[in-house]
């Protein structure tokens, strides 16, 4: 899984955040004292953040070690230490919070996205993440999708075409649309979404790359799939839509090739962790 190249800049912010001019309850404490604190996972999860935790106290205080017993993409049982810092007292007060919001969001993305992949794992249909992202995190948590087993669809506007309901209307049919979409950015794959069996079935012959199979109902998905393999099955299906842990499994019987899930990534329970100094 490779990093995203914006970690520093997100460290940053959130330590502008949260620090501001200075942390008044940390200059309580002598500016010499040392300490040695651990943090501890009080829920099973998937662990995902460790670069971001590590860039906090980088970018406060870059003698502050850090000694962990997991790496991203591992299973942690509920109670397990995750990992020991050592150094400056206020540098670690300082960066708790901000590194440990890191964490415990990135953790949760991966475990409830880890979740959904283990209902699936005997098909081969991937989960998808979406757009549906935290503010400013969309990299991360996109890089959390991967260390709980998901995909990544498209990261932003500009790296893949997806053509929705109000595109539609405004071009004035899925055929014009794609149309144009191929004559403007013929190397860019080209998404349709499309409500019912109809829409589908333009999207095919306009030539999309992905068809997206919104809230369609399992039998018609099913029938889409069976239409689509009759084809050659060239073209990839997404399912979207009505998507939860209790329908996925359903879903996924259908063979469609994807399953996006904006629950994965805007719909998330914090991880519990807690920093504890030693005595």
């Amino acid at each position: 899984m490779k990093l995203p190249e914006n970690i520093s800049s997100q460290v940053q912010l959130a330590l502008q955040e949260d620090i501001g001019t200075g942390d008044v309850t940390a200059d309580l404490i002598p500016q010499e004292n040392q300490s040695s604190a651990t943090v501890i996972c009080r829920d099973n999860a998937i662990l995902s953040g460790v670069a971001w935790f590590n860039e906090v106290f980088n970018q406060i205080d870059s003698e502050i070690k850090i000694e962990w017993n997991f790496k991203d993409g591992d299973s942690v049982k509920a109670n397990s230490l995750l990992c020991r810092l050592s150094g400056n007292s206020r540098a670690i007060l300082s960066g708790e919070r901000a590194a440990l919001n890191f964490v415990q969001t990135l953790s949760a993305t991966a475990t409830l996205t880890n979740q959904f992949v283990l209902q699936i794992e005997n098909s081969k249909t991937k989960i998808l993440d979406t757009r549906k992202t935290l503010p400013n995190l969309r990299d991360a948590q996109k890089y959390a999708v991967l260390c709980g087993g998901g995909q990544n669809h498209r990261i932003g506007l500009y790296d893949m075409i997806l053509i929705k309901e109000n595109h539609i209307m405004a071009a004035g049919s899925i055929s014009k649309a794609v149309a144009q979409a191929k004559k403007l950015h013929p190397s860019i794959k080209i998404e349709v979404e499309t409500e019912n069996l109809e829409e589908f079935r333009e999207a095919s012959k306009a030539g999309a790359d992905i068809i997206m199979l919104d809230n369609f109902d399992l039998g018609l998905m099913a029938k889409a799939v069976a239409e689509n393999k009759a084809n050659d099955g060239i073209i990839k299906l997404e399912a979207s839509g009505g998507v939860n842990i209790k329908t996925v499994r359903e879903i996924a019987k259908t063979e469609v090739d994807f399953i996006s899930v904006g629950e994965i990534t805007k719909d998330i329970r914090a991880v519990d962790l807690s920093m504890r100094f030693d005595k």
